[in-house]
């Protein structure tokens, strides 16, 4: 399949076609929705992470944080996807070379460069870096035919600044301290793995049912993580197991790789990774949330009209009309 079998979306829904009436038109605006709730729903999951996750770092090394999540998240995906890798085994070995492509950005290097930056960076300089993300998807898919409108390109450039605004909490001096780290860099690197990832999921084969082409990507990435798995074993050692920790793998496993990624796959399927990539800008606003409504976390008044704005900006680049 190539770009030229996903032409750029249309500012506006197709029409409904003669006979169909209002039902039609009830279930296209329904289609037309549904998949920035689906990118919404795992930009909320993946925001989980963010907050709940914290007790792994320091205890379980990144590569094997990164192993172990995939190896839950296969896990949990076996059951629903066994058969179908089993009737399409030999569409996968013929589009292997894409397969393996998308396993090694989305599963082996994305998290896993994550969790290597977050040991040599801040998390502030990680959020800022993550900011960026939507606007690099969308120029991945642009590369790829998509085409954003105006309308779509405001409505990002709102979200990034209001973004910019929540995580620095209003204050330039924060953009103007940043002490960039060997962190950073790893940081950039997994931004543009996951744009890179975003960005070819329009190319998947329509014959693989989605949780199949899910299940195949993690089984391909954690063949290829496996060697640094190997070695992160025998030079780290293993980690010490824990209710707190094995309940955060457990969780970004389960919830934030098998749950998440699916939702996140179908909805690119759906509405192309430039406008699910806007939803992402939710990220920090769900964080933050997250972290008031968990851990007691104050939130300024700068951050709620931040938040705000980003709610806009997300709405005026979702919305058809």
């Amino acid at each position: 399949m190539t770009s030229a079998d996903h032409p750029a979306e249309p500012d506006h829904p197709a029409e409904p076609r003669p006979g169909g009436g209002a039902t039609a038109s009830r279930v296209q605006r329904w289609v037309l929705w549904l998949g920035p709730l689906l990118a919404a729903a795992a930009t909320l999951i993946w925001s989980g992470n963010f907050v709940i996750a914290r007790v792994v770092s320091g205890e379980i090394p990144p590569v094997q944080t990164a192993f172990w999540r995939w190896a839950i998240a296969l896990a949990v995906l076996l059951p629903f996807a066994a058969r179908g890798l089993w009737e399409h085994r030999r569409l996968i070995r013929e589009r292997a070379p894409y397969i393996a492509l998308v396993s090694l950005l989305g599963v082996t290097l994305f998290n896993t460069l994550i969790y290597v930056a977050g040991h040599t960076t801040s998390a502030t300089n990680l959020a800022l870096i993550a900011a960026a993300s939507p606007v690099a998807i969308a120029v991945f898919a642009a590369v790829g035919g998509e085409r954003p409108s105006p309308r779509r390109i405001t409505g990002m450039a709102v979200a990034l600044v209001a973004v910019v605004g929540l995580i620095t909490k209003g204050d330039p001096a924060v953009l103007i301290g940043m002490d960039l780290a060997t962190g950073d860099l790893w940081m950039l690197a997994a931004m543009f793995t996951f744009a890179g990832y975003s960005a070819l999921l329009r190319r998947k084969p329509q014959e693989l049912p989605a949780v199949v082409f899910l299940a195949a990507t993690v089984l391909f990435g954690l063949v290829m993580l496996l060697p640094a798995q190997v070695v992160s074993l025998v030079v780290q050692g293993g980690f010490t197991p824990t209710p707190g920790n094995l309940s955060a793998l457990l969780y970004i496993g389960a919830a934030s790789s098998a749950l998440a990624f699916f939702l996140w796959n179908r909805s690119v399927e759906m509405i192309g990774a430039t406008r699910a990539g806007v939803l992402y800008y939710l990220q920090p606003v769900c964080v933050a949330a997250l972290a008031y409504l968990t851990i007691g976390e104050p939130v300024t008044g700068a951050q709620a009209v931040c938040a705000v704005l980003i709610v806009a900006g997300v709405a005026l680049s979702s919305s058809r009309r």
